[in-house]
């Protein structure tokens, strides 16, 4: 799905689903979504009968990082019942969360991210302070996920 073109895409057109198949009657756009990465763990390697006194970096295990997610508060719960299902034990609170990049003019997507069996692991109040008027109150989801796929 991936659409390739000579220039960058803009990073601020994007569309986040949380597992629900729903992004037309979202209850407030994410303003940011961070985290979105994976390693390959490597390992020395060397035979004893190596011709050569030097290791080998052999690949091993894979990760997928923490994702993070931020909106302005609105007072909409989706986050924390999500947070509760897991918090309570709920095995079956596992999504697959889809967050798709959208070219300028919103047409369509151009990249798409999957994040296979995410869970949510913190979620975070916003700050408040009396002094500082123009801040937004922005609340702050963290998710782990067991793998990443990229079309």
């Amino acid at each position: 799905m991936a659409i390739e073109r000579e220039n960058p895409y803009s990073a601020f057109n994007f569309l986040v689903d949380l597992g629900t198949g729903d992004t037309a009657s979202v209850k407030a756009g994410f303003q940011e979504v961070s985290g979105l990465n994976y390693e390959v763990t490597m390992a020395d390697y060397r035979n004893g009968n190596e011709k050569t006194n030097r290791v080998r970096k052999v690949s091993t295990m894979f990760k997928v990082g923490d994702v993070t997610l931020k909106r302005g508060l609105i007072g909409a719960t989706d986050l924390l019942e999500w947070m509760e299902e897991v918090r309570n034990g709920d095995q079956n609170a596992a999504r697959n969360v889809t967050i798709q990049l959208l070219d300028e003019a919103r047409q369509g997507p151009v990249m798409t991210w999957q994040l296979i069996n995410a869970r949510p692991m913190r979620y975070t109040v916003p700050s408040f302070n009396a002094k500082s008027a123009s801040d937004v109150a922005i609340e702050e989801l963290v998710f782990v996920c067991d793998d990443m796929t990229v079309e």
